[in-house]
């Protein structure tokens, strides 16, 4: 059967469940109204509730300061907000957060012509409501399948902050240190006051991460991503 191409008045609306790919789904996407999000997961389509204030909003903003701390200080890396992901013909993504290297100086993914990721970013965060949420589950196994090398899920209504990362192809909890610090293993001098953050002192928070900025092992990683980037300048 053949049918003439549809104007983006004449189509039909994103709806969860609808199974599409993702040239499909992104037609559909760019008709649909601003600041509307809906993510594409093994070809099934989810669409976002509306954002709560303190079970979305305000752990979403605590994650961007803490991440801004990091990206401000350190050259080829870049921090995203929302972006969309393009990961196969059945995942288009749209996380809470995601940390990248640059192509340019060995990063995973890149970012097309038309302004979106390809590829896996090295770590990802999600905001989810509790263990029942899909970020836990299609969504991880999403990530996992296509090397996103540290994911990062916050479970607000369970008062509980999942740091996985990725071993022989399959996720592992990063351990909590002796001083209730997790730091990341793709990103040195990433530290997260993990209780700290569940407890909303994020003062202490904003004073760990200055100390990773300040360890050994982050002046070498700037050093190393300092000396790539002046290689390819």
């Amino acid at each position: 059967m053949v049918t003439s191409p549809k104007s983006p008045l004449s189509l039909p609306p994103l709806e969860n469940g609808d199974r599409l790919t993702r040239a499909e789904f992104e037609q559909r996407y760019q008709a649909m109204p601003p600041h509307k999000k809906a993510e594409l997961i093994e070809g099934r389509v989810f669409m976002a509730s509306p954002v709560r204030a303190r079970k979305h909003g305000k752990p979403h903003a605590a994650i961007m300061g803490w991440l801004f701390t990091y990206w401000q200080a350190t050259p080829g890396i870049e921090l995203m907000d929302n972006p969309t992901v393009r990961l196969d013909n059945d995942n288009e993504p749209q996380p809470d957060a995601c940390l990248r290297i640059e192509e340019a100086i060995g990063g995973q993914s890149r970012v097309t012509e038309d302004d979106y990721i390809e590829g896996a970013p090295e770590l990802i965060v999600e905001i989810a409501a509790s263990s029942v949420s899909y970020d836990l589950h299609d969504k991880k196994q999403v990530y996992r399948r296509h090397g996103v090398q540290e994911y990062l899920v916050w479970r607000v209504l369970d008062q509980a902050f999942d740091w996985f990362v990725l071993q022989d192809g399959a996720y592992i909890d990063l351990p909590v240190d002796a001083d209730g610090i997790l730091r990341s293993q793709v990103f040195p001098g990433l530290w997260l006051a993990v209780n700290d953050l569940l407890a909303g002192n994020l003062a202490e928070v904003v004073a760990v991460s200055q100390r990773g900025l300040e360890s050994s092992n982050y002046r070498l990683f700037q050093h190393s991503l300092s000396t790539k980037l002046n290689q390819g300048a």
